[in-house]
């Protein structure tokens, strides 16, 4: 019950990210907010998920995991519900930021009552395995059930879905074994402050980066800010006894080849669940059941595969299906470059199938090849510091996804809409509208005879800008591959334990 409990949780904290980006131009349209304020629906969670997942972590150690699970799935329910019967822009953004804050405690706490509850090895593993799946589960139907509950009942549904489903989460905590580590005699304040603050600064600035200009002072001092809390964490943390991220797993080969493995489902998986929804309601127009229906060219494979890989690991060793993964994964956004505005979407089903299959192989193997590549003493250490690396990792690649989606957007609207009056010396204002889904707001400011033409040229531009990030990220995933390659290899005997311990 505990692991149906904790699953069924985390299932909505993806959702909550990608149901958001989806109500996006629905959102716009009703409170005809600033697109700065707008942004901040989806980053206003996205910043506060990722920056207190340690903090909130540590607490749990320290006060009781299933305690601090409760006060998440609270907070959770608290601002989901807030944003559910929100009436402007101001208090759905603030309600976002508090459901962030829940969601870090609950998934946490959550991880580490899986920790707790199951015993080292195989148990363990299965354990983790399904927490990963769970929240690949989140992120494969957020837009397709977004799209469903938009289109049939307005973009508060999305709200209220969570809402209800955390309310019975919270009736089942009952179910749920206090627990608490018994070394933990206080938090680490100076390890918890520094993370938090430099994953606060550096997310900062990666969402106000390129609407302010990178050379800004602001940006600048943020970015500095990051680098000095980082390296102050790192030396902080070494100095410990007893370290709530221990650093020395990372000297591991096989546990920092699984960390990084993480990449290509991290950056990209995550992002184009974000941001393809908003172009295809940008450029071609398309209703939010009608993205839906074409996310799950993406979605539905990254589903099936963590069975078949599951499987498939009497035959192919895990170590090399997740090797594969980075591989699938750059030669499928590479050829998801052949998006362009009005483009027949079973042109797409190629490479989105591809990444999908990468996303599901990683999902099926990621954790318990996580667990089982360290110690079984420091089997719970391994698992917390390993989806302490993912969900940060996705909340982080969200981010610079979306700055360099904007920048890439911005040049290429300054080419090709500076002929249009209002956006002439405001590319960054179209790059906005478009990354929010929301070209057919921003077209009403052009005058009539023009719009055909205007909005030919923005969709243009985002396609290109869509491309720029989309060949950057299939670079990213080609050099993991090679990296991740040469730590993952090893010796027969020593593959076929790990792979033993997976597949059980």
């Amino acid at each position: 019950m505990s692991l149906l409990t904790v699953c069924l949780t985390v299932v909505l904290f993806p959702l909550a990210i990608t149901g958001s980006s989806v109500a996006l131009p629905a959102i716009n349209g009703e409170f005809h907010n600033s697109l700065a304020a707008g942004q901040w629906v989806v980053n206003g969670y996205n910043l506060t998920y990722a920056a207190f997942m340690l903090a909130t972590g540590s607490l749990a150690d320290l006060l009781g995991r299933r305690r601090v699970f409760r006060v998440g799935v609270s907070l959770f329910v608290l601002g989901s519900l807030v944003s559910t019967i929100a009436p402007g822009i101001l208090l759905l953004d603030l309600a976002r930021v508090v459901a962030g804050i829940g969601a870090a405690a609950a998934t946490t706490s959550g991880s580490a009552i899986l920790a707790d509850t199951f015993e080292e090895g195989p148990a363990r593993a299965k354990a983790f395995a399904m927490f990963g799946t769970a929240v690949g589960v989140g992120l494969v139907f957020g837009p397709s059930v977004s799209g469903v509950l938009i289109s049939s009942f307005g973009w508060r549904s999305v709200f209220l879905l969570p809402t209800v489903v955390g309310v019975v989460v919270l009736l089942l905590t009952r179910v749920l074994r206090e627990s608490r580590n018994p070394q933990a005699n206080r938090v680490d304040w100076a390890g918890t402050t520094t993370f938090t603050l430099a994953l606060l600064l550096l997310i900062f600035s990666l969402i106000q980066g390129p609407q302010w200009g990178w050379g800004d002072p602001v940006i600048i001092a943020t970015l500095v800010g990051t680098v000095a809390a980082l390296i102050a964490f790192v030396v902080v943390e070494r100095r410990q006894e007893q370290p709530m991220f221990d650093l020395a797993l990372l000297k591991q080969p096989k546990f920092l080849g699984v960390s990084l493995a993480t990449i290509p489902v991290v950056f990209g998986f995550a992002p184009l669940v974000i941001y393809l929804p908003s172009y295809l309601a940008s450029v071609d127009g398309l209703a939010a059941a009608q993205i839906g229906a074409v996310m799950l060219m993406l979605t539905v494979l990254a589903l099936v595969f963590p069975g078949v890989a599951g499987m498939a690991v009497k035959w192919v060793p895990a170590w090399v299906q997740i090797t594969l993964t980075a591989a699938l994964a750059a030669i499928g956004l590479a050829w998801l470059t052949v998006i362009e505005p009005g483009i027949g979407y079973l042109n797409l089903l190629g490479p989105l199938a591809l990444i999908g299959i990468a996303v599901g192989i990683s999902f099926g193997l990621l954790d318990g090849a996580a667990v089982s590549s360290v110690d079984a003493t420091r089997a719970g250490m391994a698992a917390g510091m390993f989806n302490t690396v993912r969900l940060t990792g996705e909340t982080i690649s969200i981010a610079v996804a979306g700055a360099l989606l904007v920048s890439f957007t911005q040049n290429a609207v300054s080419e090709r809409a500076a002929q249009f009056g209002p956006y002439s010396d405001d590319p960054n204002g179209l790059a906005n509208a478009l990354n929010q889904g929301d070209l057919a707001r921003a077209a009403e400011t052009i005058p009539e005879d023009q719009r055909e033409a205007f909005m030919r040229a923005a969709g243009e531009a985002f396609a290109s800008g869509l491309h720029g990030l989309l060949w950057t990220m299939a670079a990213l995933c080609a050099v993991v591959f090679v990296v991740i390659a040469l730590l993952l290899r090893e010796r027969r005997s020593t593959t076929s334990k790990a792979d033993a311990d997976v597949s059980r």
